[in-house]
């Protein structure tokens, strides 16, 4: 099956301007090979007058106001890529309810109104929606939950799904203390100028919230995951995770439980052995790691950013509308209690004044919460006003270890709170 495609391109920016180049030019002998017309009509921006860095084609119409791409009766396929969640959000509904097809790249847009999309999506059928960009750029992860788990059942899906927050870790790893490789990542402009969304793991939140309903069918509020961020993670952390043959990884995570019935979500920074494929996983790359009944264990790996890796996961869902294989969105739909509480080992990082007796009271408390202590690891000391150690556990509760951070805070030999996330299992 093709189609012709008329499209209007809401965005013009770095990615809509890779979109256009593989539309309009690298790609226009393979769509004429399957027998369909796709040709970019309008491409909407904010400022007609600024200079841009791809060539627009006679037949394309540069625009200053996307309502002229809703309002375009010719126009049937509409590309968002303008970001935020306000107007790109009027975009995206609006051209639903005018019947015409979207793909869009917001990872924002969509976990912030995924059951509002869902709903107008079904009260027009004839809408096709593809979002294969939204998540770790140029894998193509949504394809396959959407296709190649079907006849599966996931377990698990974890994974590196942000390029700034691995590429600090990396640097990290070598020796630089944050704020230096939060610079450098400015400076080569992996990280914003106000870098929150990605070193406070909002970014991945978003993210993991779309592969949990792809993975799993259930709906999970970006508000309801907990969320940990990098910029807690010192160099020292490595210097701990190398003792424990580990790295340091931050990650997406949902889980079922162990019989099925619930299901956990999280964003963390997580201590990962070794032997397991994201650890190796380096820089700004991205990994998507999925545990499953028939494959057991998969994972997927390539850019999670960039103009053209972004920009093909964009084409190659207009690929799949011209040749009429887009089906449903979220195959599937189910519902299933969200447990925040989940198990793990945890490491956990204390900073403390040297005195007798720490290493007791630290025991007592722990026993006072129902953790069990795996090790206790600590480096020669260089200040005896401020040392670094660490305690491993065996698998505990959430809430048991985060009862006993906060009761090892309120102690007069602690230096702040103390720094805990859980062990990759």
């Amino acid at each position: 099956m093709s189609s012709s495609l008329i499209v209007g391109l809401v965005g013009g920016g770095t990615v809509g301007g890779g979109v256009y180049d593989i539309v309009e030019h690298t790609h226009k002998d393979f769509f004429r090979s399957l027998g369909a017309q796709v040709q970019v009509k309008r491409i909407a921006v904010r400022n007609l007058k600024k200079q841009r860095d791809f060539s627009v084609a006679a037949h394309t119409e540069l625009v200053g106001d996307w309502r002229l791409v809703l309002d375009d009766p010719e126009i049937n396929t509409v590309i968002e890529v303008m970001g935020g969640i306000t107007e790109a959000k009027e975009v995206v509904f609006g051209a639903i309810a005018k019947g015409k097809h979207v793909i869009t790249a917001n990872k924002a847009l969509l976990a912030a109104y995924l059951p509002e999309i869902v709903d107008l999506l079904k009260k027009h059928p004839q809408v096709k929606f593809g979002y294969e960009a939204a998540v770790c750029g140029g894998i193509p992860i949504i394809h396959t939950l959407q296709n190649d788990y079907l006849g599966d059942q996931v377990s698990q899906i974890l994974g590196i799904m942000n390029g700034t927050t691995n590429f600090m870790l990396t640097k990290m790893e070598s020796g630089a203390d944050y704020g230096q490789v939060l610079a450098e990542a400015q400076a080569l402009g992996y990280a914003e100028a106000d870098p929150t969304a990605d070193v406070e793991g909002h970014d991945v939140q978003a993210k993991i919230a779309l592969l949990a309903k792809l993975a799993f069918g259930v709906h999970v509020p970006s508000d309801q995951i907990p969320t940990k961020g990098i910029s807690s993670v010192a160099s020292v952390d490595f210097e701990y995770a190398r003792l424990l043959n580990a790295t340091i990884k931050l990650l997406g995570m949902a889980q079922l439980s162990p019989d099925g019935k619930k299901l956990s979500v999280a964003v963390s920074p997580f201590i990962v052995p070794r032997e397991h494929p994201i650890a190796g996983t380096n820089g700004s790359t991205n990994i998507v790691n999925i545990s499953s009944r028939n494959l057991v264990s998969s994972s997927y790996i390539g850019p999670g950013a960039g103009r053209y890796p972004t920009a093909n996961s964009i084409v190659s869902d207009l690929v799949r509308l011209a040749r009429g294989l887009v089906g449903p969105p979220f195959p599937v739909d189910r519902a299933m209690p969200l447990e925040p509480d989940y198990t793990s080992r945890f490491y956990i990082r204390l900073r403390i004044r040297d005195q007798l007796g720490v290493i007791r009271v630290v025991g007592e408390i722990a026993e006072r919460h129902g953790v069990s202590i795996y090790a206790i690891l600590q480096n020669p000391i260089s200040d005896p006003n401020d040392i670094h150690f660490v305690v491993t556990t065996e698998p505990a509760r959430h809430s048991q270890v985060q009862a006993f951070a906060d009761d090892i805070e309120k102690q007069d030999f602690t230096k702040g709170p103390p720094l805990f996330f859980a062990f990759l299992l």
